[in-house]
């Protein structure tokens, strides 16, 4: 029997996230498996991973803030924002006298903090039930609403100039759904000379790190963390006795226990340490919103 868990894979580039549960899939002997955040194929890093019961909490993972290392060439645009998609425009010669340390700062810090950004045409968004990129790929001229998001850090590591364009090696500390891509374009674009993203590695999933992770050639007998490990690094631990355990397993209201919660939802862990399941507010009360399978705490 395969035990429930959540399991960090470093993705290599040139496979889809797909492709990683397929592998994990395999690995496990099981075809419960799930990921909590797409990673595009140019893409490395972290991909959280479920296995088993342990996928019903991708829900509360996958709109953890993330990180992400990345180079953004300035200089060229490219029909994807990324270094898949063919080159359109290429930068006058004049145009790289405005291109100063102080503008490229600028433009760094006019796309941080709370910002209004429109993906990139090719991201997985589903427009009318279909993903934006088959639409792309079927010849159909997409565009995507701004949506708001928020970037917490954009820092500016090294500057690296080329014949013809620069490379910016930059960290990036995001809201769920913030596109790389399009902060590559859209500073590219400020500054006059067109830019995408060359290079892509995120390294934190909310309290997940890309340390952590296994690799592709690791995943037969690779570490996991059990639901309740899980569950307890991303939302407020709520310890409970047996007998609250056993009616929130019954699908019973907790009375008047609604002030133990610090937050909208949390993890109700039973005296095993084993996840019973996500909790939330009902008036006084305590309530379930997902609970564990009985087979897999």
């Amino acid at each position: 029997m395969v035990s429930p868990g959540i399991l960090l894979v470093d993705k290599p580039a040139g496979m889809t996230s797909h492709d990683v549960v397929a592998r994990t899939r395999r690995a496990f002997g099981t075809r419960k498996v799930g990921h909590a955040g797409t990673l595009d194929p140019m893409a490395t890093g972290l991909l959280v991973i479920g296995i088993e019961g342990a996928t019903r909490l991708l829900t509360y993972i996958v709109g953890a803030d993330k990180t992400y290392e990345a180079t953004i060439r300035l200089g060229q645009t490219t029909g994807t924002d990324d270094a898949e998609g063919a080159v359109v425009t290429v930068a006058a010669p004049e145009a790289w006298d405005a291109v100063t340390d102080d503008a490229v700062s600028a433009g760094i810090a006019a796309l941080t903090g709370e910002i209004s950004q429109v993906p990139s045409a090719v991201s997985a968004i589903k427009v009318d039930g279909r993903r934006a990129y088959d639409r792309v790929r079927a010849g159909e001229e997409v565009v995507l609403a701004a949506r708001d998001v928020v970037v917490t850090r954009f820092d500016l590591h090294e500057t690296r100039k080329g014949e013809g364009y620069i490379d910016l090696d930059v960290i990036v500390d995001c809201s769920s759904g913030t596109y790389i891509r399009s902060l590559a374009r859209d500073l590219g674009a400020a500054l006059g000379v067109g830019g995408h993203l060359t290079a892509l590695r995120r390294t934190r999933v909310g309290p997940f790190d890309v340390a952590d992770a296994v690799g592709l050639d690791a995943l037969e007998g690779a570490p996991t963390l059990t639901p309740g490990e899980a569950a307890s690094r991303i939302l407020p631990v709520l310890e409970m006795s047996g007998d609250d355990a056993r009616d929130l397993r019954h699908g019973k209201r907790l009375g008047g226990q609604a002030a133990r919660l610090d937050g909208a939802i949390g993890a109700a862990i039973d005296p095993d340490g084993v996840l019973i399941g996500i909790v939330e507010r009902r008036g006084a009360d305590l309530k379930s919103a997902m609970n564990m399978p009985e087979a897999d705490r």
